[in-house]
């Protein structure tokens, strides 16, 4: 998931929404909305108390009637659904889609089996992250995608010439784009129990990670137990016709327990759950060992490379990289993105790129880029805010234990 600040801004709307005159926030906030897309689920957020904001090129709720804070609890107690449309999903199909991908990820893409996916990035040529993707494995001659909304034309992009490159050459893939499709995320303990009541697939049956083509509510989705807050839930594409309606029976069967939610919640829940956001924790020129995601370039790759930026990645694993995304916890107000990192001596020796309030620790959270050395948890450091250093030490991710559903 894409785009920095959505928890600051959502908190700056609330209180102004409370403080100010509520047009003027309007007029500030919501002046381009005539531009921007809406998810077919548009009205049902407005009904429903949804403050919405332009994000990605969308207009998305940053949150409801119930605050960020309580939002976030609730989901880790209970449940949220997160409408994720804007979020581009698609299909890339032929006998060689599985080759193909493996020229453009850092997956062991044939070692998947069938209904069962990972994360994965997209490199450029120096190893730099052009995006973070779930992919799955339908079936060894057809992979599901969904990338970043803010990601989408670049990705779009990139996919396209590679493919048609690789097609020139006689392979045998197609792609199609999922357009047709919304994409709802139900994460919390209780997502699985009210799925069930949906669907007669056997949900005790999937673990994390794995994929179904399954109805639910009377359509035919594609459902993936995986989501982006650390909680056991599922992402559910849904043919755009029944969204609205799957959203209703969704919070129906919880009686109130399952939130709609927004994305600023979805943004405070990914920090607590040590995910990164690109755009922020990851961008074009971090790569995926800088990032920590060593664990997500396959054996195999590692042996044997034959992605984008292969080189550079493998003498990075074999050598260390030079900076490492690191989490952090710190005292006096939260720091944000961009604010400097020093070691004990007043030493810059890197930068945060998510950070807040944790709403279920009630303690400040971060992560950031030191340079290799500063790395280990337990090392002490000075974060400033606005221009005021305060004392902050590395600690390990997640930051909230992660609750997926594995077999035992």
């Amino acid at each position: 998931m894409r785009g920095g600040g959505l928890w600051q801004l959502g908190l700056s709307i609330t209180r102004r929404l409370a403080q100010a005159d509520k047009k003027a926030v309007g007029r500030r906030y919501f002046a381009s909305e005539a531009e921007l897309k809406k998810t077919v689920l548009y009205d049902f957020h407005v009904a429903n108390g949804g403050k919405m904001v332009p994000f990605a090129g969308w207009s998305m709720p940053i949150q409801y009637k119930d605050s960020i804070m309580e939002s976030t609890v609730n989901c880790r107690q209970n449940g949220s659904l997160f409408d994720v449309s804007h979020m581009c999903g698609f299909s890339l199909k032929g006998k060689d889609c599985v080759p193909f991908l493996e020229k453009l990820v850092i997956a062991d893409v044939a070692a998947l089996a069938p209904g069962t996916g990972t994360l994965t990035v997209f490199t450029n040529e120096k190893g730099g992250a052009i995006d973070d993707s779930v992919i799955t494995k339908v079936t060894d001659d057809h992979m599901y995608i969904v990338v970043n909304a803010g990601c989408r034309d670049k990705d779009l992009a990139h996919i396209e010439a590679h493919m048609k490159s690789f097609k020139a050459k006689g392979g045998d893939v197609s792609w199609h784009i999922h357009d047709e499709r919304s994409l709802l995320a139900l994460q919390g303990p209780l997502a699985a129990p009210v799925l069930q009541h949906l669907t007669k697939e056997d949900l005790s049956k999937v673990y994390f990670g794995e994929f179904r083509i399954t109805d639910i509510n009377g359509a035919r989705c594609f459902i993936t137990r995986t989501g982006y807050t650390g909680e056991d839930g599922f992402e559910i594409s849904v043919p755009s016709e029944n969204a609205v309606d799957l959203a209703k029976a969704i919070l129906e069967k919880s009686e109130g327990k399952v939130r709609l939610t927004g994305l600023g919640a979805r943004d405070s829940l990914r920090l607590e759950a040590g995910l990164c956001l690109y755009g922020n924790d990851m961008e074009q020129h971090i790569t995926p060992v800088e990032a920590g995601l060593n664990w997500a370039i396959g054996k195999r790759r590692k042996a044997e490379g034959g992605f984008l930026g292969a080189e550079v990645i493998l003498k990075q694993l074999a050598e260390g990289p030079k900076v490492r995304l690191v989490g952090f916890s710190s005292t006096g107000p939260p720091p944000r993105s961009h604010s400097e990192i020093q070691d004990e001596k007043g030493t810059n020796i890197g930068e945060i790129t998510s950070g807040g309030f944790s709403p279920c620790l009630k303690k400040n959270i971060a992560m950031g880029y030191v340079k290799s050395g500063f790395h280990k948890a337990g090392t002490k450091a000075k974060i400033l805010v606005r221009g005021k250093a305060y004392d902050g030490v590395v600690t390990k991710k997640p930051f909230v234990p992660t609750k997926y559903y594995k077999p035992s």
